[in-house]
Protein backbone atom coordinates (compact mmCIF):
# COMPACT_ATOMS: atom_id res chain seq x y z
CA UNK A 1 0.00 0.00 0.00
CA UNK A 2 1.51 3.32 -1.09
CA UNK A 3 -1.13 5.37 0.76
CA UNK A 4 -1.61 4.71 4.44
CA UNK A 5 -3.76 7.52 5.94
CA UNK A 6 -2.97 6.26 9.44
CA UNK A 7 0.56 7.62 9.10
CA UNK A 8 -0.93 11.11 9.59
CA UNK A 9 -2.62 9.96 12.80
CA UNK A 10 0.31 8.21 14.49
CA UNK A 11 1.19 10.95 17.02
CA UNK A 12 -0.42 13.94 18.69
CA UNK A 13 2.06 16.28 17.01
CA UNK A 14 1.17 15.04 13.53
CA UNK A 15 -2.56 14.95 14.29
CA UNK A 16 -2.39 18.61 15.40
CA UNK A 17 -0.32 19.47 12.31
CA UNK A 18 -2.98 18.17 9.88
CA UNK A 19 -6.05 19.24 11.87
CA UNK A 20 -8.56 20.77 9.44
CA UNK A 21 -11.05 22.48 11.75
CA UNK A 22 -10.11 24.90 14.50
CA UNK A 23 -12.21 26.67 17.15
CA UNK A 24 -11.04 29.77 19.00
CA UNK A 25 -12.65 32.13 21.48
CA UNK A 26 -13.36 34.45 18.54
CA UNK A 27 -15.81 31.89 17.13
CA UNK A 28 -17.93 31.77 20.29
CA UNK A 29 -20.89 33.87 21.40
CA UNK A 30 -22.20 33.46 24.95
CA UNK A 31 -25.97 33.83 25.54
CA UNK A 32 -26.81 35.49 28.89
CA UNK A 33 -30.14 35.77 30.69
CA UNK A 34 -31.15 38.92 32.59
CA UNK A 35 -33.60 39.45 35.46
CA UNK A 36 -34.72 42.46 37.47
CA UNK A 37 -33.40 43.10 40.97
CA UNK A 38 -30.07 43.45 42.74
CA UNK A 39 -27.29 40.95 43.45
CA UNK A 40 -29.27 37.96 42.19
CA UNK A 41 -27.99 34.94 40.31
CA UNK A 42 -30.49 32.10 39.85
CA UNK A 43 -29.64 28.85 38.10
CA UNK A 44 -31.88 27.62 35.28
CA UNK A 45 -33.02 24.23 36.55
CA UNK A 46 -33.02 22.61 33.10
CA UNK A 47 -29.62 24.11 32.16
CA UNK A 48 -27.03 23.26 34.84
CA UNK A 49 -24.33 25.90 35.07
CA UNK A 50 -26.43 28.58 33.33
CA UNK A 51 -27.88 31.44 35.35
CA UNK A 52 -30.19 34.43 35.19
CA UNK A 53 -28.39 37.59 36.33
CA UNK A 54 -29.43 40.95 37.65
CA UNK A 55 -27.55 43.73 35.87
CA UNK A 56 -24.90 44.12 38.59
CA UNK A 57 -24.06 40.41 38.43
CA UNK A 58 -24.35 40.43 34.65
CA UNK A 59 -21.49 42.94 34.56
CA UNK A 60 -19.39 40.70 36.81
CA UNK A 61 -20.07 37.72 34.54
CA UNK A 62 -19.16 39.66 31.40
CA UNK A 63 -15.94 40.82 33.07
CA UNK A 64 -14.97 37.23 33.92
CA UNK A 65 -15.72 36.12 30.36
CA UNK A 66 -13.72 38.98 28.87
CA UNK A 67 -10.73 37.93 30.97
CA UNK A 68 -11.03 34.46 29.43
CA UNK A 69 -10.98 35.92 25.91
CA UNK A 70 -14.74 35.71 25.29
CA UNK A 71 -15.88 38.98 23.74
CA UNK A 72 -19.33 38.47 22.17
CA UNK A 73 -22.54 38.22 24.22
CA UNK A 74 -26.18 37.69 23.24
CA UNK A 75 -28.57 39.08 25.87
CA UNK A 76 -32.04 37.72 26.66
CA UNK A 77 -34.53 39.26 29.16
CA UNK A 78 -36.73 37.47 31.68
CA UNK A 79 -39.67 39.86 32.06
CA UNK A 80 -42.25 39.76 34.85
CA UNK A 81 -45.69 38.65 33.65
CA UNK A 82 -47.24 41.90 34.87
CA UNK A 83 -45.19 43.81 32.26
CA UNK A 84 -46.30 41.71 29.28
CA UNK A 85 -49.02 42.77 26.88
CA UNK A 86 -50.36 42.06 23.40
CA UNK A 87 -48.02 44.53 21.70
CA UNK A 88 -44.82 44.00 23.72
CA UNK A 89 -44.77 47.65 24.85
CA UNK A 90 -42.16 46.90 27.52
CA UNK A 91 -39.62 46.10 24.78
CA UNK A 92 -39.25 49.77 23.83
CA UNK A 93 -40.02 51.51 27.13
CA UNK A 94 -37.22 53.85 28.15
CA UNK A 95 -35.60 52.55 31.31
CA UNK A 96 -36.74 48.96 30.82
CA UNK A 97 -34.61 46.10 32.14
CA UNK A 98 -33.31 45.07 28.73
CA UNK A 99 -32.39 48.53 27.48
CA UNK A 100 -30.62 49.28 30.77
CA UNK A 101 -28.68 46.02 30.52
CA UNK A 102 -27.49 46.78 26.97
CA UNK A 103 -26.42 50.29 27.95
CA UNK A 104 -24.60 49.16 31.11
CA UNK A 105 -22.64 46.41 29.37
CA UNK A 106 -21.52 48.81 26.64
CA UNK A 107 -20.68 51.52 29.19
CA UNK A 108 -18.47 49.23 31.26
CA UNK A 109 -17.11 47.14 28.37
CA UNK A 110 -17.14 49.23 25.19
CA UNK A 111 -14.84 46.68 23.54
CA UNK A 112 -17.41 43.88 23.99
CA UNK A 113 -19.77 42.95 21.16
CA UNK A 114 -23.36 43.11 22.40
CA UNK A 115 -25.92 41.18 20.37
CA UNK A 116 -29.61 41.69 21.10
CA UNK A 117 -32.68 39.54 20.57
CA UNK A 118 -35.36 41.20 18.46
CA UNK A 119 -38.60 39.29 19.05
CA UNK A 120 -41.88 39.85 20.83
CA UNK A 121 -42.15 36.60 22.77
CA UNK A 122 -40.26 37.65 25.96
CA UNK A 123 -42.61 40.63 26.30
CA UNK A 124 -45.83 39.22 24.83
CA UNK A 125 -48.79 38.20 26.97
CA UNK A 126 -49.46 35.59 24.25
CA UNK A 127 -45.91 34.21 24.29
CA UNK A 128 -45.66 34.44 20.51
CA UNK A 129 -43.16 36.21 18.27
CA UNK A 130 -45.86 38.32 16.64
CA UNK A 131 -49.12 40.14 17.21
CA UNK A 132 -51.95 37.65 17.73
CA UNK A 133 -55.46 38.26 16.44
CA UNK A 134 -58.10 35.52 16.59
CA UNK A 135 -55.39 32.89 16.87
CA UNK A 136 -53.47 34.18 13.83
CA UNK A 137 -49.97 35.68 13.96
CA UNK A 138 -50.13 38.95 12.01
CA UNK A 139 -46.97 39.41 9.96
CA UNK A 140 -46.98 43.02 8.76
CA UNK A 141 -48.36 44.49 11.97
CA UNK A 142 -45.53 42.74 13.82
CA UNK A 143 -42.87 44.35 11.60
CA UNK A 144 -43.67 47.80 12.97
CA UNK A 145 -43.03 46.61 16.53
CA UNK A 146 -39.85 44.78 15.58
CA UNK A 147 -38.48 47.86 13.84
CA UNK A 148 -39.05 50.03 16.90
CA UNK A 149 -37.55 47.34 19.13
CA UNK A 150 -34.38 47.14 17.00
CA UNK A 151 -34.12 50.93 17.00
CA UNK A 152 -34.38 51.01 20.81
CA UNK A 153 -31.60 48.42 21.03
CA UNK A 154 -29.39 50.42 18.68
CA UNK A 155 -29.94 53.58 20.71
CA UNK A 156 -28.99 51.68 23.87
CA UNK A 157 -25.68 50.64 22.28
CA UNK A 158 -26.22 47.27 20.57
CA UNK A 159 -23.52 46.29 18.10
CA UNK A 160 -25.63 43.62 16.38
CA UNK A 161 -29.40 43.19 16.45
CA UNK A 162 -30.64 39.65 15.84
CA UNK A 163 -34.27 39.24 14.73
CA UNK A 164 -35.38 35.79 15.89
CA UNK A 165 -39.07 36.05 15.01
CA UNK A 166 -39.18 34.58 11.46
CA UNK A 167 -41.70 37.13 10.16
CA UNK A 168 -41.51 37.72 6.41
CA UNK A 169 -39.76 40.94 5.41
CA UNK A 170 -38.47 41.83 8.86
CA UNK A 171 -34.81 42.14 7.82
CA UNK A 172 -35.56 44.73 5.16
CA UNK A 173 -37.92 46.64 7.44
CA UNK A 174 -35.46 46.73 10.35
CA UNK A 175 -32.58 47.70 8.05
CA UNK A 176 -34.61 50.63 6.73
CA UNK A 177 -35.60 51.78 10.22
CA UNK A 178 -32.01 51.65 11.46
CA UNK A 179 -30.62 53.41 8.40
CA UNK A 180 -33.25 56.15 8.43
CA UNK A 181 -32.34 56.91 12.03
CA UNK A 182 -28.59 57.04 11.45
CA UNK A 183 -27.66 53.54 12.70
CA UNK A 184 -26.10 52.34 9.47
CA UNK A 185 -23.24 50.68 11.37
CA UNK A 186 -25.47 48.45 13.51
CA UNK A 187 -25.28 44.93 12.08
CA UNK A 188 -28.13 42.50 11.43
CA UNK A 189 -27.73 38.85 12.42
CA UNK A 190 -30.79 37.20 10.97
CA UNK A 191 -32.26 34.00 12.37
CA UNK A 192 -32.57 32.89 8.76
CA UNK A 193 -33.47 29.24 9.24
CA UNK A 194 -35.11 28.94 12.64
CA UNK A 195 -36.90 25.64 12.92
CA UNK A 196 -39.98 24.72 14.95
CA UNK A 197 -37.82 22.53 17.15
CA UNK A 198 -38.33 20.42 20.26
CA UNK A 199 -34.91 21.58 21.53
CA UNK A 200 -36.05 25.00 22.82
CA UNK A 201 -37.66 23.81 26.05
CA UNK A 202 -34.95 24.82 28.56
CA UNK A 203 -34.61 28.28 26.93
CA UNK A 204 -38.33 28.93 27.33
CA UNK A 205 -37.95 27.72 30.89
CA UNK A 206 -35.18 30.30 31.44
CA UNK A 207 -37.30 33.18 30.12
CA UNK A 208 -40.78 31.91 30.95
CA UNK A 209 -41.66 32.70 27.34
CA UNK A 210 -43.53 29.61 26.10
CA UNK A 211 -46.61 30.27 23.94
CA UNK A 212 -49.78 30.56 26.01
CA UNK A 213 -51.71 28.83 23.23
CA UNK A 214 -50.97 27.03 19.98
CA UNK A 215 -47.47 26.58 18.62
CA UNK A 216 -45.03 28.45 16.36
CA UNK A 217 -45.31 26.29 13.27
CA UNK A 218 -46.94 28.98 11.11
CA UNK A 219 -43.77 31.08 11.24
CA UNK A 220 -40.87 28.85 12.31
CA UNK A 221 -39.67 26.36 9.70
CA UNK A 222 -40.67 22.73 9.33
CA UNK A 223 -37.78 20.48 10.51
CA UNK A 224 -38.33 18.34 7.40
CA UNK A 225 -37.37 21.15 5.01
CA UNK A 226 -33.91 21.98 3.75
CA UNK A 227 -34.32 23.85 0.44
CA UNK A 228 -36.74 26.29 2.06
CA UNK A 229 -33.74 27.62 3.99
CA UNK A 230 -32.26 28.73 0.65
CA UNK A 231 -35.34 30.88 0.01
CA UNK A 232 -35.08 32.48 3.45
CA UNK A 233 -31.33 33.05 3.04
CA UNK A 234 -31.72 34.66 -0.39
CA UNK A 235 -34.38 37.03 0.95
CA UNK A 236 -32.38 37.95 4.05
CA UNK A 237 -29.28 38.60 1.95
CA UNK A 238 -31.22 40.85 -0.43
CA UNK A 239 -32.81 42.71 2.48
CA UNK A 240 -29.49 43.60 4.10
CA UNK A 241 -28.56 40.89 6.61
CA UNK A 242 -24.91 40.79 7.70
CA UNK A 243 -25.02 37.26 9.19
CA UNK A 244 -27.25 34.28 8.40
CA UNK A 245 -28.10 32.05 11.34
CA UNK A 246 -29.29 28.46 11.60
CA UNK A 247 -31.13 27.39 14.76
CA UNK A 248 -30.84 24.76 16.22
CA UNK A 249 -27.35 23.72 15.17
CA UNK A 250 -26.71 20.06 15.98
CA UNK A 251 -29.74 18.57 14.20
CA UNK A 252 -29.30 20.96 11.24
CA UNK A 253 -25.64 20.61 10.27
CA UNK A 254 -26.77 19.97 6.69
CA UNK A 255 -28.52 23.35 6.62
CA UNK A 256 -25.43 25.11 8.01
CA UNK A 257 -23.39 23.47 5.25
CA UNK A 258 -25.98 24.40 2.63
CA UNK A 259 -25.93 28.10 3.55
CA UNK A 260 -22.14 28.14 3.95
CA UNK A 261 -21.69 26.73 0.44
CA UNK A 262 -24.45 28.80 -1.14
CA UNK A 263 -23.86 32.29 0.27
CA UNK A 264 -20.75 34.41 0.62
CA UNK A 265 -21.86 35.49 4.09
CA UNK A 266 -20.79 34.73 7.66
CA UNK A 267 -22.91 31.87 8.98
CA UNK A 268 -23.90 31.74 12.64
CA UNK A 269 -25.28 28.64 14.34
CA UNK A 270 -27.17 28.47 17.64
CA UNK A 271 -26.17 25.47 19.75
CA UNK A 272 -29.47 25.65 21.63
CA UNK A 273 -30.56 24.99 25.19
CA UNK A 274 -31.87 21.47 24.57
CA UNK A 275 -28.60 20.43 22.93
CA UNK A 276 -26.70 21.84 25.91
CA UNK A 277 -29.03 20.14 28.42
CA UNK A 278 -28.63 16.72 26.76
CA UNK A 279 -24.86 16.78 27.23
CA UNK A 280 -25.14 18.05 30.82
CA UNK A 281 -27.71 15.40 31.79
CA UNK A 282 -25.73 12.60 30.16
CA UNK A 283 -22.47 13.72 31.76
CA UNK A 284 -24.06 13.94 35.21
CA UNK A 285 -25.26 10.38 34.81
CA UNK A 286 -21.82 9.22 33.74
CA UNK A 287 -23.05 8.22 30.30
CA UNK A 288 -20.47 10.20 28.33
CA UNK A 289 -17.32 12.24 28.72
CA UNK A 290 -18.50 15.85 28.94
CA UNK A 291 -15.36 17.49 27.59
CA UNK A 292 -15.05 15.19 24.59
CA UNK A 293 -18.76 15.33 23.79
CA UNK A 294 -18.88 19.13 24.06
CA UNK A 295 -15.87 19.64 21.83
CA UNK A 296 -17.11 17.07 19.31
CA UNK A 297 -20.40 18.94 19.01
CA UNK A 298 -18.77 22.37 18.65
CA UNK A 299 -16.22 21.03 16.17
CA UNK A 300 -19.01 19.46 14.10
CA UNK A 301 -20.88 22.78 13.98
CA UNK A 302 -17.72 24.63 12.99
CA UNK A 303 -16.78 21.97 10.43
CA UNK A 304 -20.21 22.30 8.81
CA UNK A 305 -19.40 25.93 8.08
CA UNK A 306 -20.40 28.07 11.05
CA UNK A 307 -18.28 31.19 11.46
CA UNK A 308 -19.82 32.00 14.84
CA UNK A 309 -21.39 29.61 17.34
CA UNK A 310 -23.85 30.79 19.97
CA UNK A 311 -23.38 28.27 22.75
CA UNK A 312 -24.00 27.93 26.46
CA UNK A 313 -20.74 25.97 26.60
CA UNK A 314 -18.69 29.07 25.66
CA UNK A 315 -17.48 30.08 29.11
CA UNK A 316 -16.75 26.59 30.42
CA UNK A 317 -14.81 25.69 27.28
CA UNK A 318 -12.45 28.60 27.88
CA UNK A 319 -12.42 28.33 31.65
CA UNK A 320 -11.45 24.65 31.50
CA UNK A 321 -9.01 25.21 28.61
CA UNK A 322 -10.78 22.69 26.40
CA UNK A 323 -9.80 24.41 23.15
Amino acid sequence: MLRRPRRNRKSAVIRDMVQETHITASNLIFPLFIIEGNNLKTEVASMPGIYRYTIDNLLREVEQCMELGLRAFDLFPNIDESLKDKYAAESTREGSLYLRAIAEVKRHFPEACVITDVAMDPYSSDGHDGVVENGEILNDETLVILGQMALAHARAGADIVAPSDMMDGRIGHIRNVLDENGYTNVSLMSYTAKYASAFYGPFRDALNSAPKHGDKKTYQMDPSNQREALIEAALDTQEGADFLMVKPALAYLDVIKLLHDGFDMPIAAYNVSGEYAMIKASARNGWLDERRATMEVLTGIRRAGATAILTYHAKEVLENKWL
